[in-house]
């Protein structure tokens, strides 16, 4: 996994860490970031000043100049004086005879040739000691002080009534000209409540019971289809359908068992006996309890438990008995499932029972006897994996993505697996569920599943910015697609996107628009793997590592109503506190139909549309993006914390990372603290960099279900690097240091590119002042 700054916003239960959240892969389309939703931290970035030339292009900085203007103000302080001196207000006024005035209408009038006095007196003195004043020049009789009373008068109220109109022209102007005259980065926190609070519950609600609704009497295209039509309705551009032939993995006409050789007892994957009754009365769920792209067939075999499947588990397991084509009994959680069972399937196992123990549950959840479905999907097509399914692509053989059995079973069928009549407590606590090592059950497990190809829909909607159109801020939420379970957990993801769409477009309809573009997208086969979302991705994969600036999560906002979770990338922990979710992985048909048991008014599901709707404002909107450098550089120190060996030069490195993230902020994006001196240029530029900077710990191989962005954590019990970790335990259990060292460098050299990153930002900003100077 890898991808762009993300974001995720979630409401559920508050469940026991160790559980990887599944992100989603466009925010790994390989570049651009994630955040699961619990509250804003309400922090700002500390931005400061930057002195940089505010000046448009093509602007001369001589017209500038303060020495020009105040050349040119004594110039004119100058002349008035000298007019005031002796020599320059005299007029002498010589013969007519000196005047060329043929073919004049004034040719009888005898005037002389006006010449500038030389006399050193004063202007008046020197008009009265001229001989010829009086007979050679009359002066009028100056007017009355009434009249130049009168005059200033009529001045003073004319220039009073031209002030009052034009206040009165420029506030009608204001009220009615299009806001997106001035720039969107004027708007405040104040802006963003006008928009959120628009956003209510019943609508929310109400847009819930309709999609459900739908449900009942369209397939995936209708949905599809109804939901552009939305979208359209409420003024989001360019509103379309993008269609993917895609290789899917479906249940079979009949759900998989569990039978006990011993016995002969046949057991659904709920712990139901295998009946017709029991089937009618689990309806669907019982086919969907499933792993999508899991080896099809028949398997008899000896059940091992291996608890929850690490190295250590797996080493032990070996130096005892023999694993080779048997059945793991398997607990979901501290690792991710995928890597788990590429360890189970280079030690040999023939297949696995997967499920969860109750004690990693809360205590207010009982799923003993619920079933799950899941994906072994990585993302995307698997029939066209690095490239989209678009028509003409070539097209790979492959039905199923493991060559083990995989079956999700509720913790009901464990417990008769291992005989188990105990309550489930031991001395007031939980009691995992565990086989003991001298009992041996050999079990017999039947999956049939149908592999075909389908067509898999997005609806994609864009709003264009205003600025910056072609930096984008992906906003992504799932609906249901055809042959998938019943749950109504889309319809949620879908209620809240959309009444995010029409507080939003509400305010665009009166001229506003966000400075970046918005694109919003409902995707389709996202329980098979986020198959939908990972075609477009790979489809628009060169604009979306160019121009995607970060993507939000709304694809499970409701799963619980105990506490709020998030999940960001570490430059977007200003705006989030991070809490990973728990059992993304599993996916409960029948918890899943609960969403109005669960928030019965629907104000879990405002609290979430406004708290996300508030975070995707401020990264579309603001001129500078809330991206925190030197956040990176502290998660990167903190990382290599810990017991971990031949870690100094990475240290030293690190060290070096920090002092060049906090001269980078300090230095060069102070221009977010004053508006007078956000130079576009230099803004843009800012922007590129802080858009880039965790794309330097992407990597190309990483163990399977692990982030191929190295800063993600598994979960929020360790803070070291988790390819590190990962590497030193196959170092103690291989007795080799090569995956290790093979780890340090990848750590290595992304901590080096990040180091570069930052300072070549610094050399441009310098190279543009010294440019300008």
């Amino acid at each position: 996994m890898g991808g762009p700054r993300q974001l995720f916003f979630q409401c559920g239960p508050k469940m026991p860490k160790g559980w990887t959240p599944l992100l989603h892969p466009l925010l790994k389309v390989e570049q651009a970031e994630v955040i699961n939703l619990r509250h804003l931290a309400g922090r700002k970035m500390a931005y400061q000043k930057v002195n940089a030339d505010q000046r448009a292009p093509g602007h001369s900085q001589y017209l500038d100049n303060d020495d020009l203007q105040a050349t040119a103000l004594d110039l004119e302080w100058d002349m008035e004086k000298e007019l005031e001196e002796p020599g320059f207000d005299q007029f002498q006024l010589d013969s007519a005879e000196n005047q060329n005035l043929e073919n004049s209408e004034t040719a009888d009038l005898n005037l002389d040739s006006i010449q500038p006095a030389t006399s050193p007196k004063g202007r008046f003195q020197r008009l009265q000691e001229e001989t010829d004043y009086a007979t050679c020049y009359t002066r009028s009789a100056p007017k009355s002080n009434h009249c130049n009373f009168c005059r200033l008068l009529k001045i003073l109220c004319t220039a009073i009534i031209l002030f009052i109109f034009g206040i009165l022209i420029g506030y009608y102007a204001h009220e009615n000209c299009p806001s997106n005259a001035t720039s969107s980065g004027t708007l405040d926190h104040q802006l963003y409540q006008e928009i959120l609070k628009t956003i209510r519950a019943e609508d929310i609600k109400k847009t819930f019971r309709n999609l459900v609704q739908l449900y009942r009497s369209e397939d995936d295209t209708g949905i599809s289809k109804a939901i552009k039509t939305q979208w359209t309705s409420l003024g989001l551009e360019d509103v379309q359908l993008v269609n993917y032939s895609m290789l899917l993995n479906l249940p079979g006409p009949s759900p998989s068992s569990v039978t006990l050789s011993s016995s002969g007892q046949c057991f659904h994957p709920n712990g139901q006996p295998c009946s017709e009754d029991a089937r009618a009365q689990s309806g669907q769920d019982l086919l969907y309890s499933y792993a999508a792209y899991s080896a099809k067939g028949t398997l008899e075999a000896k059940v091992i438990d291996v608890s929850y499947g690490n190295i250590d588990d797996l080493k032990r397991i070996k130096q005892m008995r023999n694993v080779t084509n048997q059945i793991a009994l398997l607990k979901l959680g501290k690792l991710p499932l995928l890597y788990k069972l590429s360890l189970l399937e280079k030690a040999g196992f023939g297949g696995v029972l997967l499920y969860i123990d109750p004690c990693d549950l809360p205590k207010t959840a009982n799923l003993s006897y619920d079933t799950f479905m899941l994906s072994l999907n990585p993302g995307g097509d698997p029939s066209t994996p690095g490239y989209p399914s678009v028509v003409g692509s070539f097209r790979q053989d492959r039905p199923n993505l493991t060559s083990l059995l995989v079956q999700p079973i509720s913790a009901a069928l464990v417990a008769k697996l291992i005989s188990s009549s105990k309550d489930g407590t031991r001395n007031g606590a939980c009691a995992p569920l565990e086989l003991p090592h001298n009992e041996e059950r050999i079990v017999n497990m039947h999956i049939q599943t149908v592999t075909e190809f389908k067509t898999v829909t997005n609806v994609v909607g864009y709003l264009k910015g205003l600025t910056s159109p072609d930096r984008y801020v992906i906003v992504g939420s799932h609906h249901h697609t055809a042959s998938s379970y019943s749950g109504q957990e889309w319809a949620s993801s879908t209620a809240v996107i959309t009444a995010f769409i029409q507080a939003l477009m509400f305010r665009v309809k009166r001229g506003w628009r966000p400075d970046r573009s918005i694109i919003f997208c409902s995707w389709g086969g996202t329980v098979l793997g986020n198959v939908g979302s990972y075609e477009w991705g790979e489809d628009f994969k060169k604009v979306l590592q160019r121009n995607v600036v970060a993507y939000v999560s709304l694809h499970s906002p409701v799963k619980g109503n105990s506490s709020l979770h998030s999940v960001a990338s570490p430059s977007l922990q200003q705006l989030v506190a991070e809490d990973p979710s728990f059992l993304s992985e599993a996916l409960f048909p029948k918890g899943a139909k609960k969403i109005e048991e669960m928030d019965p008014f629907f104000k879990l599901h405002e609290t979430i549309t406004k708290l996300s709707g508030e975070v995707i404002l401020q990264i579309a909107n603001e001129p500078v993006l809330p991206f925190n450098a030197l956040d990176i550089a502290l998660e990167v120190q903190n990382s290599l914390k810990g017991d971990q060996h031949n870690t100094h030069q990475l240290l030293a490195l690190a060290s070096h990372l920090r002092e060049s993230a906090e001269l980078f902020q300090s230095d060069e994006m102070r221009p977010a603290n004053d508006p007078k001196e956000r130079v576009p240029l230099r803004v843009r530029m800012l922007n590129d960099i802080l858009q880039d900077m965790e794309k330097n710990f992407l990597v190309q191989q990483v163990p399977p279900g692990f982030y191929r962005n190295i800063l993600y954590h598994l979960d929020d019990k360790t803070s070291q690097f988790s390819i590190l970790l990962e590497a030193w335990e196959h170092r103690k259990s291989l007795a080799s240091n090569e995956t290790f060292q093979e780890a340090l460098s990848k750590v290595l050299h992304s901590i080096n590119s990040a180091q570069v990153h930052f300072k070549a930002g610094l050399n441009v900003f310098d190279s543009v002042l010294d440019g300008n100077n």
